[in-house]
């Protein structure tokens, strides 16, 4: 199956969950989050298959599209005003092949899905706003995340503003000018997150930090213990895949 292909069928199935209007919000989502704990929230979406609204939809979306490496995922949040009160929304962001475009759950048709047919960031921003603009919302703040990494188990939060915008001050030529400057360093992988630097979190499941320390350390560690103890001689020290099979992080 093709990515545009898939990004449908990814789509479709939450559109088939349908938007929930219900007023609660059935799962929580907290941005801070690692990755690797909102896709568990993802699976659970998944088992429980209740309505979600655009955040959640932007969780599940980017646990369906894991598979897809040729395929990077970004987080954009819209700001927008009417009559006098803010509205919030987020969708998640998608660029293959050159193209953009967009995955996502809203009230209104136009403000969720895009397809893989824009050229640049700052024309599928525009098409969002365009949108907003058919019903009288206007835009006050665009925030653009960077690329999120395809591996489940990375002990990373998502970068959700790398980039913001005051759609306000900004004329519509200056914002599409720092949305394809912001586009084009995405693409040469010059942005990183904040957190990446971090070894802390970028620790995966079932792997060390220090590969030389765990070669010898749990030989010396037990050695060490043999001979303070005459009641351990008989015993033998454990097998290093067993002490890396049993280290798991708990989110």
């Amino acid at each position: 199956m093709s990515v545009p292909d898939w990004l449908v069928a990814v789509q479709n199935y939450m559109k088939a969950l349908q938007y929930n209007h219900t007023g609660t919000q059935f799962f929580e989502i907290k941005k801070s989050r690692p990755l690797c704990g909102l896709m568990e929230t993802a699976r659970e979406m998944i088992r429980e298959s209740l309505p979600i609204k655009c955040l959640e939809a932007v969780i599940l979306g980017i646990y369906l599209t894991n598979g897809l490496t040729s395929l990077e995922r970004f987080p954009i949040s819209f700001k927008t005003q009417f009559s006098g009160h803010c509205f919030h929304h987020v969708v998640l962001g998608v660029y293959c092949n050159g193209r953009y475009g967009s995955l996502g759950m809203s009230r209104r048709q136009d403000l969720m899905d895009k397809p893989l047919t824009h050229r640049t960031l700052g024309e599928l921003v525009a098409e969002f706003e365009s949108s907003y603009k058919r019903y009288q919302h206007t835009l006050k703040k665009v925030k653009i995340g960077l690329y999120v990494p395809h591996d489940p188990h990375v002990f990373q939060p998502i970068e959700w503003k790398h980039l913001v915008l005051n759609a306000a001050r900004l004329g519509a030529q200056e914002m599409r000018k720092e949305l394809e400057k912001h586009g084009r360093d995405m693409r040469m992988k010059i942005l990183k997150s904040s957190s990446a630097q971090s070894p802390i979190k970028e620790r995966s499941r079932g792997k060390s930090l220090s590969p030389r320390r765990r070669q010898s350390s749990p030989q010396r560690r037990f050695t060490q213990r043999r001979d303070k103890s005459p009641a351990s001689v008989e015993r033998k020290p454990p097998e290093l895949s067993t002490l890396n099979d049993g280290y798991q992080i708990r989110i």
